[in-house]
């Protein structure tokens, strides 16, 4: 269904230079890097790419300057609050080269779920690529239930997709062995990876594969050889990257760029709200980054 997207996506931060501008250069460096590097696809301008603070035309010069830069599958974020703001950046999305578009449910005004069902019929209808959905009730203030769930997967041909970032693996079992042939999971939470996988997920949607990228690899392919004592392993050696990666004082975009310029890649701050990323985050990842760094050259 969603193969040729593989199985570890990298929601893909946004560059910016040292102005606050939208750097594209860099963005393209960088999605060459991710792809090198353990990514199969990319999601641009969505949550960790700072979408609510990126222009309409930034939003574009971005999937177009992604998609021409690498080769494998480039999602763009397309999701809005207002659905009308939401099917216009859907239609778009194909002529920038996306190959499918990725819709968080409505945010802030929290729209009871016939409003969410209704939100996603309409993007949907908007564009024939194929679209993931992305549940995160902790940011959107609204989980989507699984009857609507249930409804867009088996009735709405090009939804096919979803990102579970619910931090619920028991709802995520039972939305499988629902309606497990007419979409496929991804996580969205990097942490419950391996528990997903258990119940039918057939990848991530990650952060932390900005660097953890071939250990993602590693992990999920053991775990579908049936070397379970191998994905484990894997995944106990990530977890200080997925501690790292959101705390209260480094939200998830300021994390993964702190990382990505400990490896002298140039993607700037956030954009505010999201301050610049304190001395001691910064330590944290450059110590970080050096303690992975040689765990993969004992493992050659």
């Amino acid at each position: 269904m969603t193969e040729h997207w593989g199985k570890v996506l990298t929601a893909m931060v946004t560059p910016f230079d040292e102005a606050g501008r939208l750097n594209l250069d860099a963005a393209r460096q960088l999605a060459r890097h991710l792809a090198a590097n353990g990514s199969d696809g990319l999601v641009v301008a969505a949550t960790t790419g700072e979408a609510p603070t990126l222009s309409d035309e930034e939003r574009r010069d971005l999937v177009r300057a992604v998609s021409e830069a690498v080769t494998i599958p480039v999602l763009a974020g397309t999701g809005s609050s207002h659905t009308e703001h939401a099917i216009a950046l859907t239609r778009e999305a194909a002529g920038l080269g996306a190959a499918g578009v990725f819709v968080v449910g409505p945010y802030y005004n929290r729209p009871p779920q016939a409003g969410i069902e209704a939100h996603f019929r309409a993007v949907a209808a908007a564009t024939r690529l194929p679209l993931m959905v992305y549940d995160v009730p902790g940011r959107t203030g609204r989980r989507i239930a699984a009857e609507v769930l249930l409804r867009l997967f088996r009735e709405v041909d090009n939804i096919v997709a979803f990102k579970d970032a619910t931090g619920d693996p028991a709802a995520a079992a039972a939305l499988v062995a629902a309606a497990g042939e007419h979409f496929s999971l991804y996580s969205g939470d990097d942490a419950l990876t391996l528990p997903l996988l258990a119940v039918g997920a057939v990848g991530v949607v990650g952060t932390s594969t900005h660097w953890t990228g071939p250990e993602f690899a590693r992990m999920i392919a053991a775990f579908e050889q049936g070397d379970t004592a191998q994905a484990r392993r894997v995944n106990a050696g990530l977890q200080e990257s997925f501690a790292f990666s959101n705390t209260d004082a480094s939200v998830f975009s300021m994390s993964v760029k702190a990382m990505l310029r400990a490896q002298g890649l140039p993607v700037g701050q956030c954009r505010l709200p999201l301050p610049p990323t304190g001395a001691a985050e910064e330590e944290q990842a450059r110590r970080i980054w050096e303690g992975l760094q040689l765990r993969r050259a004992a493992s050659c």
